[in-house]
């Protein structure tokens, strides 16, 4: 009897895992860092874009590092104890390392730094599963934004649309999303298409070490005190 087609076993291997010597290079990428710049700071953020976030670490490269990755790896660069810590009280940054996070090494003062982070915000068209800021509804009439190529594509959004007159016409009322609800994939093409941004990219400081200070922003941190005696 012939084999069937339908069991044959499919290969994944071109897929390639970042393996030991990827995670060796953040390694000893942040501990040069360390060594280098005089303070290290953790940061969390909020929607992270990709592409904003590497225009704000490029305004910075002259003066600073930016680490993103494994916080289990970022945490074995700088040492997770007294016993094992690259610096003295570092292991006090390597505990913060959790969630969305990552690591900046800077020579900027101080104040310099608190004011970069503490400015920056950047919107964004909010992705698929993110809880909506508003509520967006559409009224029945038309929608001349659009043209009447686009008529198919939209009713396969959901929206309850048809021509009139080569005018693209919402036949009823037709909520986008509704605040606090997460986004589906149709809500968030809607929103794309009429310009409506939904999402703030932002970033926050979590702590600062110098080799004679820790400094810790206490934003959300239920355990600050045990981190400061650790």
């Amino acid at each position: 009897m012939p084999k069937s087609k339908r069991n044959r076993a499919v290969t994944l291997s071109k897929t390639k895992k970042k393996g030991r010597e990827h995670k060796e290079g953040v390694v000893n990428g942040i501990r040069e860092a360390v060594e280098k710049y005089p303070s290290v700071y953790v940061f969390g953020y909020e929607n992270m874009r990709n592409l904003k976030f590497k225009e704000f670490r490029d305004q910075l490269k002259s003066s600073s590092r930016f680490f993103l990755g494994s916080n289990k790896v970022m945490q074995v660069a700088l040492g997770r104890s007294a016993a094992d810590e690259l610096r003295p009280g570092i292991r006090k940054v390597s505990k913060l390392l959790r969630g969305d996070s990552g690591l900046l090494a800077t020579n900027l003062p101080k104040e310099e730094v608190e004011s970069l982070f503490r400015e920056y915000e950047d919107y964004d068209f909010a992705r698929t599963g993110s809880d909506a800021t508003e509520k967006v509804e559409l009224k029945e009439g038309p929608l001349e934004q659009f043209t009447h190529e686009m008529e198919p594509f939209l009713r396969k959004q959901g929206l309850p649309v048809r021509l009139n007159k080569g005018v693209v016409e919402l036949i009823s009322d037709f909520v986008v999303c509704e605040e606090g609800k997460p986004l589906s994939p149709e809500s968030a093409r809607i929103l794309r298409l009429l310009g409506i941004k939904m999402a703030t990219f932002k970033l926050h400081l979590i702590c600062r070490w110098s080799s004679d200070d820790f400094e810790l922003y206490k934003e959300g941190l239920d355990d600050a005190s045990d981190i400061e005696s650790a």
